[in-house]
This record gives structure tokens, sequence and C-alpha cells, in this order.
């Protein structure tokens, strides 16, 4: 459930805090009051688009943060534990998102920074909103297939449907490839021979340019290498002052002063030791000049390979490595080539499994759906009995495609969902006759049906009540009440009925501080929550009658 929610220069909100309980609980307030500002910051917080007009004016920064306890609601638990963002011995989810004037916008979860799309995900687990827009979604056939297989546990056999439906699709995609491959057979065998013969004539190895280069740089300096080497040498022993000379006459004054003072033999293994590796750099640098070249023949060569080297990579715009592996490419594609018409019967022996595969669990979905099409009717149809509706009618139509061909992801059927409010009037399209208290029923009777199966803990009803009053609101109010029971359920109304049968109740008001209009929110207490039902019911002036029939309808729902 949300716990806490705090708001800061979002809009008409200066500074926000609010905690919230279990239950239904409900916001009202005069109309403009803000609201569904509320309702939008919460949007936002979990992935919503973004704009600098959602910062209030004069500020730099917007900042909303949400905590969620989680202790009853496990799954979440989890998928938050394999994307590492919930700390171990915690049960408790905190949301964060910034909002910048320059566009910046940065959400973090468990004060770790996170992805659009993942906080877009995690929102789907934690909040359902519905307004107006989401009673419009009724009339869209993939949200009443949603609810469909929602209330019948249908789920799981749809999305194991839905991978025989990709697999089958990704098998035609394949045929089409190769037997347009087939066609171009002649010509692709013919580029690709001449680029394995160009390639193979090369004989390229791996790491070549980096050695030639490091030869060609030895050769072209060849001279100069030799000069240095016979000075090296010539200072290290090819004459009377050389450093292995120098360190032989040392070694015979230490091994005097050895004789004379015992502190100081120890000083004869430095002398021998520095001779030794003197006469290792002394054989080295012999055998340098003694076994050194000049080639300009072998230079010539390494120019004409060189050259060869980068006219490949220059023509196919590929490293040495690249080139390599495009031969590698070529001889399986080759191979694949000579063999591609073994490979295209094997693809539609594997297309025609796959489409038997599909067919079979779409129908299998297909005749799950039908078993419990009537028992959504019937609930569907009880709920709205209790919502004063009890003569109308509501009925799932169910047709099914006859090939794979024509269905989809979510399976085989076309769905349409069809109503009628009136008695002697036919069943039409929700689009049709739905008016907009009658969708803001039908969507609050579906959410009562599917609450045993709906796993995401809060639900929001941004003012689902237009359109209707009186009784029907009070029934209204009752059905949320109860949904309450299973859920965190907040609800923005401007109706008493529906706000008398809340568990706990808020109120929202606009007003001036220092010539700056600023929105807030309060939790009432029980007076003041009459109070507010008496403004509800009465508008501006509130009588002692009024404020006797807010009394009376608080203890009539409580």
């Amino acid at each position: 459930m949300l716990t806490e929610l705090r708001i800061s220069h979002f809009a008409l909100i200066e500074s926000l805090e609010l905690e919230f309980s279990p239950g239904f609980q409900v916001f009202t307030g005069e109309t403009g009051a803000g609201k569904s500002l509320l309702v939008d910051a919460l949007i936002l917080l979990l992935g919503g688009r973004a704009s600098a007009e959602h910062i209030r004016s004069g500020a730099k920064e917007a900042t909303l943060e949400a905590v969620f306890s989680l202790s009853r609601h496990p799954p979440i638990l989890e998928k938050l534990k394999e994307w590492d963002l919930l700390p171990d011995g915690t049960q408790d989810l905190l949301l964060r998102r910034t909002l910048s004037r320059e566009g910046r916008s940065r959400m973090y979860v468990n004060g770790r920074l996170v992805p659009l799309h993942q906080m877009v995900e995690l929102g789907g687990w934690l909040v359902d909103i519905h307004g107006q827009h989401e009673q419009q979604s009724l009339l869209s056939s993939k949200v009443q297939l949603n609810v469909l297989d929602a209330f019948g546990g249908l789920l799981a056999l749809r999305d194991e449907y839905a991978t025989h439906y990709h697999r089958w699709q990704d098998l035609v995609r394949a045929v089409a490839d190769v037997t347009q491959r087939a066609k171009e057979r002649q010509e692709r065998e013919e580029f690709l021979h001449f680029q394995s013969e160009e390639l193979g004539k090369a004989q390229l190895v791996p790491g070549e340019d980096e050695a030639l280069l490091r030869e060609h740089k030895k050769l072209q300096n060849s001279g100069r290498l030799l000069e240095i080497v016979n000075q090296a040498y010539d200072l290290l022993y090819g004459n009377q002052e050389s450093v292995l000379s120098q360190l032989t006459e040392v070694r015979k004054l230490v091994h005097e002063l050895g004789t004379i003072d015992d502190n100081v033999q120890n000083w004869h293994e430095s002398v021998e030791g520095g001779i030794a590796q003197v006469e290792e750099l002394v054989w080295a640098t012999r055998n340098y000049k003694d076994g050194f070249e000049h080639d300009p023949a072998r230079l010539a060569q390494i120019d004409e390979r060189l050259a060869l080297l980068q006219r490949l990579k220059k023509k196919y715009r590929e490293s040495l490595e690249e080139l390599l592996a495009r031969q590698t490419r070529i001889q399986s594609e080759l191979e694949e080539l000579a063999n591609i018409e073994e490979r295209t019967q094997d693809l539609q022996q594997q297309v025609s499994q796959a489409y038997e595969d599909a067919w079979a669990l779409g129908r299998k979905l297909s005749e799950a759906r039908q078993a419990v099409t009537r028992k959504l009717e019937e609930r569907i149809t009880a709920e709205l009995a209790h919502l004063m509706m009890d003569k109308s009618r509501f009925h799932v139509g169910l047709t099914a495609v006859s090939e794979v061909e024509q269905a989809g992801p979510y399976g085989l059927d076309q769905i349409e969902f069809t109503f009628c409010a009136n008695p002697g009037e036919g069943l039409h399209p929700l689009a049709r006759v739905a008016s907009g208290g009658e969708l803001s029923r039908l969507m609050l009777a579906l959410k009562t049906v599917l609450a045993s199966v709906d796993q995401v803990p809060v639900l929001i009803f941004d003012e689902v009540d237009a359109g209707i009053g009186g009784n029907v609101a009070s029934t209204m109010g009752q059905r949320l009440k109860a949904l309450g029971q299973t859920h965190q359920v907040m609800c923005i109304t401007h109706l008493p009925q529906i706000a008398a049968q809340a568990h706990h109740h808020c109120l929202v008001k606009k007003e001036s501080v220092d010539k700056r209009t600023v929105a807030s929110v309060t939790r009432l207490s029980a007076e003041e929550r009459e109070e507010e039902i008496a403004r509800m019911l009465g508008g501006a002036t509130i009588t002692q009658t009024v404020r006797k029939a807010a009394g009376e309808l608080l203890k009539a729902t409580n």
C-alpha cells in the first residue's frame, strides 16, 4: 500500500506531505481546487511524461516522492530483488523523481537511479489509475480480452500461446528470407566467391599489420640502430676506459679492502653482480650488431605487403581482425547457400509444426474463454444490479478466426462487450449505448469482479462518478468501500454520497499565500468531515438542516 506521498514545487503545490492508511479514502474540494494534482503527481512519479510546465513558477526543480509498504505483496518484492533494488531486510519501497527546468528528469528506486522503462513497469505493479480516459479504454478489444483472461485465470495460457505464435511468425520470416536468398543465390555466390578469393589470396595473419609496422620501423632506421649499438658496445667493453674495465678495477680494490676490514666483505657480492650483468649486456650488444642485417629488399617487401593490407582494409572499411572474421562468415554463408534447398525444406517443416502448435494452443484458449464468458456476464450483471442497473444486460461476444494468419498474439478470438441499459432494447457495443455514468458503473463493476485476481495493491479512481448521483452514488460508494477490503482504494469525488462511505477523508483546497496561489491537502477529523459533507450537500450556504443531513449521512454509512 501507499503509505506516504511528498511533493514539493509541483504546479500549485509548494510543499506537501501526506500519510495514507489502508482501506477506502476520498479526496474532495471545490471545483478547481487541485484535486487531480495528486493523481498527476503519482502518474509522473511512476514514469509519466514530464515537462517544465509541471514545475512551480519561481522554482528550479520539482520533487516527487512516495513510500510503499509491500509486506503483503511477495511477487513485487521478488521482482525488486531480481533488479537489485531492495536492500536486505526491508519491505518498503521509496520512489523519487526530480524534474528540472533544463529538461532533466531523474528517477530513483530506494536511492538507486533507474531508467524510465523500469519505473513505468514498476508503476504498473503498484498503482492502477482509473479516470475518464481509462473508462474509454473499455471500448478497446485488447482491454476487453485482458478483462476476460484475468477473470478466467487464462493469462498464463495466453502467454504460452503468444510464445508459440511469435515462434511461428519468426519461422515464417526466416522462410521468406531464405526463399529470397535462393532466388538471388547465383549472384550472391559469385560475389562471395570473389571476396573469398581476394581475401584468401592475401593470406591474412592475425596481428600481421602491427608486426610489419614494427619491422618496417626497424629496417627504416637500420643505420641509426647500428650506430647506437656500436657506441653502446664500445662504452661497455670496446676500449680501455669501458664500464667492464672500470668494474674489474673496482673488484680488485674491494678485495683488498675486505682483507683489511671484515665489515665491507659483502661489497664483493655487489661488485660481482654488477660485472655479471654488464657482461650479459656486452654479449647482447655484440650478438645484436653481429647479427644485424640491412636488407633493402625486405623493406620493399614490407612496403608492398602493408600497401596490400591497407588497400583491403580501406576497401572493406574493416580492421585486419574484422577481415579475418569476414572470411569465416563468407565460408559459412557459402556452405549455407550450397545447402539452401535442404535448409528451406527444414524451415518449412518447422513452420508447419509451429503453426500446428500455435493453432492447438489457440483453440485451447478459445475453448477456455468460451467456458468463462457466461460466468463473467453473470458476475458483471450482478454487480451492475448492486449499482442500480438491475434491468441492464451485459454480454461477452467471442468469434474465433479460422486461421492463425488472421490471429494475433492475444489469441484466435475477436471480442466485443455489448450492453443494454434498458429493457426492451437490443444489445449494442459499449461505444454506441453507454453514457459516461454507465461506463463509470461498468468500470467499477469490472474492478470489483476482478478484485480477487488483481494483484495491483493501489486503485485510484479519478472522478469516475461523472454522470451519476442520488441512490446510484450511494451504492457506488458502498462498492468502493467493499473494494477497500482487498485493495487500498483512493477516489477523487464531488459526490457526498460517495465521500460519506470512505474510511478516511482528505480535503483539497486552494488559497492565496503571499499573493500566490497554493494548493493544500488536509486529513479531516470527524467534525471537519461532517462540515465538508455539509458543504458538498448544501453548497455555499450551510444551514443547520444541511449539517444535520450531513451527520445523518455519515452515521448511516458507518
